[in-house]
Parts: structure tokens; sequence; C-alpha cells
């Protein structure tokens, strides 16, 4: 006999104890016991656990309406979905976010804690499954195989938007320096040698670009998550539910998330498929990669203070060595980098567990819900840091870069339309050779006058397309 804290459930194990003061039940348990694998619950993905209670109260109301469930279960059923996401018995969502099952441990423990919630609602005990069972009501007309890739969907396409949110809040702070950096001239590099000039603004505002971009492209993949696979069942068939579930339910899904969702045209297809997955990790991998060159790049200009480029100062965050006095490192930059060297594996375990499904089923989810999950916090989180606690207080070192400019040999590409190659070329050897400006070898040449070299050498005129004259 159970003790006077324990209750007895009982699975196609046999029967086991749960503890009397948990949601949860003996599907859950077992998994709890079967997978401490990482030691991050599922509740640890807020956007998850939400986009199962909606799609059970979903489930619920789409049955409820086709005369399948009675309308006391259904209203208890409901009314425990709307305290789960309210983000009511959060800590009764136990099972490790990787597991084998293909998501089943995920839906079971769903299940029982609604169940549960519902039971004390009606008035009854936790584990009176008699009264209100988490597989024969919660879980009616529905399978793990189109809940949990559903809620998945449901999930990621919220952390999605969060994530273009972010990203535009970083590019609106490299727009804003793009500005204060407008009439900066400096020097432009390719392969790390001097190129031609540019203003710091300008290099500036390509990041923002950049982002820009990969937050269309991240739009563009949302829309692919949007496509569900409830009123599937098992396989695709739609066994076990009613012929007109999947267009309800899907109705039902639309309104209580706001996400408009539609019912995959093929669910056989859909229910075996994670394309779609595998097309947002893609992006996400993109938006990573950039990010990465971008801190790449601060640090390489905030490289120094002396021995490096030295020609924009990072805010200092923190002391940067135990040993090395007044050394600052570029701490921010770094951390970002080191979120896109996660995110980029996780889109290699993405491809590996989209790849590894089998005929009527992917059982490889978990972990593709896993890496999705973090690759979209992560990438959040690094953007707002990068913006709030580096790009914000960037700050040029004008002086160093006007010298960069002066003493460089690139500026002699400039002078290309009107010394010609070879003595452009030749100007930019002596120059490099003896130490000179290219503009004061140019003068001693008497290849230009000083009012037309002048002229060709101002900044707006070294940095923008401008007309020039035919070659001879």
């Amino acid at each position: 006999m159970p003790s006077d804290k324990m209750r007895v459930e009982h699975d196609l194990l046999g029967n086991k104890e749960v503890p009397a003061s948990v949601y949860y039940g003996v599907h859950t348990l077992r998994a709890v016991e079967n997978f401490p694998v990482t030691g991050t619950p599922i509740s640890h993905y807020p956007d998850l656990v939400r986009a199962l209670a909606i799609i059970k109260l979903a489930a619920a109301r789409a049955n409820a309406e086709l005369g399948l469930l009675d309308a006391a279960r259904a209203d208890a059923i409901v009314a425990a979905c709307r305290e789960v996401m309210a983000g009511k018995l959060a800590d009764q969502f136990v099972v490790d976010v990787i597991q084998g099952g293909a998501g089943t441990s995920t839906n079971m423990n769903a299940n029982e804690v609604i169940a549960n919630r519902a039971l004390e609602i009606l008035g009854a005990g936790r584990g009176d499954y008699a009264r209100l069972h988490p597989n024969e009501h919660v879980n009616m007309s529905q399978s793990t195989n189109d809940v949990y890739p559903t809620a998945l969907k449901l999930a990621t396409y919220a952390g999605i938007y969060r994530l273009v949110d972010a990203m535009a809040y970083l590019r609106t702070a490299f727009e804003r320096k793009a500005a204060e950096f407008g009439d900066v001239l400096k020097m432009g590099r390719t392969q790390l040698q001097d190129a031609v000039p540019m203003t710091l603004g300008q290099e500036f505002s390509t990041y923002a670009v950049m982002l820009e971009e990969d937050e269309d492209r991240l739009k563009e993949a949302a829309q692919l998550i949007r496509e569900i696979n409830l009123g599937a069942t098992a396989i695709g068939t739609g066994i076990n539910a009613h012929p007109d579930y999947a267009g309800l339910v899907c109705r039902h899904v639309s309104e209580i998330s706001g996400i408009p969702v539609v019912t995959a045209p093929n669910l056989i297809e859909a229910t075996q498929d994670c394309g779609a997955f595998v097309q947002l990790s893609g992006v996400l991998k993109r938006v990573a990669v950039k990010l990465s060159k971008v801190c790449n790049d601060l640090r390489l200009l905030s490289s120094g203070p002396r021995a490096g480029f030295g020609e924009i100062n990072l805010p200092a965050r923190q002391a940067g060595s135990s040993i090395m006095p007044g050394k600052v490192n570029p701490v921010i930059p770094e951390v970002v980098n080191q979120i896109a060297f996660e995110v980029i594996g996780n889109d290699l375990t993405v491809a590996m567990a989209a790849e590894a499904g089998q005929l009527q089923l992917n059982a490889f989810e978990p972990i593709i819900a896993h890496s999705l999950f973090k690759s979209t916090t992560h990438l959040r989180q690094g953007c707002l840091i990068l913006a709030d606690n580096c790009v914000g207080g960037i700050t040029a070192n004008r002086d160093r870069l006007a010298a960069i400019v002066r003493d460089s040999i690139g500026i002699a590409t400039a002078l290309n339309p009107y010394i010609g190659y070879a003595n452009a070329t030749e100007v930019a050897v002596e120059a490099h050779r003896t130490g000179k400006g290219v503009a004061e070898l140019v003068l001693e040449r008497g290849l230009m006058s000083a009012e037309a070299l002048e002229e060709v050498l101002r900044p707006d005129v070294l940095t923008h397309p401008h007309p020039m004259r035919a070659a001879k």
C-alpha cells in the first residue's frame, strides 16, 4: 500500500508510486528517471509549455464542439490550460528537454499536469483518472506525433520575433553610430592590407544593413513555421480523429495563440518532414555567422591600445587580466562570438537530427527543439548585450584615423584617373620604400598641382562615386 504522501498510478509497465503533492503522473516520473541528461527541464522553455497548453485547450474546444467531449470535462481542461498558459504550474513540467520517444514524455507531462489540475477544478483528487483521464480526455484526437511538432512550431515562432526585435534594436545602435561617425575619414582594408578611403560611418552603416537583411530572412522562415500537422494523429492518416477535427483545432489554435497557423495540405508528409526546422536553423546560422564577423571587426578595429589598429575604443566593461595591470579586453564582442559558435554547432545538430528521421516519423525532434530554442534565445541576448554594453559606447580615435589616411599608400588608388596606373604604382612603391607620403611624392614629381591634388583628396570625393575623365 502507498504511504500517506504517495499515490499509486498505473501504466503498461505496472503500478508505480507517485508523490501525492505533484500534478504530473507515472509517465512523467518514468521519463524523469529515464532521461537525466541535461538537467534542463522543459519548463526552462516557457514558450514550449505555453504552446502545449494552447494545443490542449484548442483540442478540448474542438472535441467539445464535435460532441466528443462533455462540457464539464472540456471546461475543466480549458480552465487548467489557461492557468498553465499564465505561467502557473511551471515547476510541474519536469521532463528533460532531451529525451527518447519523439517527445512522448513531454506530451504526457502536459497531459498529466493538465488532467490533475482539471480534476481539482472538478472537485476530484489527483490521480482520479476514472473521472478525467490524461490520455482519454486531455489527449483526445491527438498523438505526440502531431502535438509535439506543433508545439515546437508555436514556440519557435514566438522566439523568432523576439530575436527580430533584438536585431532591430542592435541595428538602431549601429545606425546611430554611423550617423555620429559620418564625417570621420579612415582607410578601408581588404585582406588586412590598406585599400582605399572610406568613412567610419560607412563602415558602421554596413553592420546595420547586414542585420536588417537577416531580420527579413527570419520573417520569411517564420512563414514556414506556421504550417502545422494537428489532426494527423499517429502518422498523418488522422486515425482516431473526427474528419472535421483538423480544420477546427487549427482555427482554435490560431485564435488562442494569435499565430496564423494553417493545416498542412498533406498530413502524412508534414508528420515526418522537418524541413521547416532545417530552414529556420540555417537562417539562425546565417545570423550568427554575420554577427560574429561584425564582432571580429570590432575587436580588430579596437585592438591595441598602442600596438594594434587603435581606430575605435570599445567601452571598458571589466579588468582584463589577473597579471597585466590596466589591460582591458573586448569581452562583449568575445561573448557574442562564442554565442555564434554555439549556434553554428546547433545548426549541424538540427541537420543531423532531421536527416535521421525514418519512414513516417522523426524521433529526434526533442534535440531539434533544444537546439532551436538555445539558438534563438542566445542570439537575442547577444544582440541586446552587444547594443547596450558595447556599440552604444564606442568612440572614434579621430586623430589616429586622420594620420593613417594621410600616411597611407592606399590613397594612390584615388589618383589613378589623374596620373595613370603606372605613375600611381611608382608613387606607391616609393612611398612604401621611403616612408614619404603619396601626396608629397605626387607634388615632387609634378604629376598634379597642389590645388588639383587637394580637390581629388577631399573626403567626399574619396568616399563616393564622382565624375571622371575618360582614360587615354
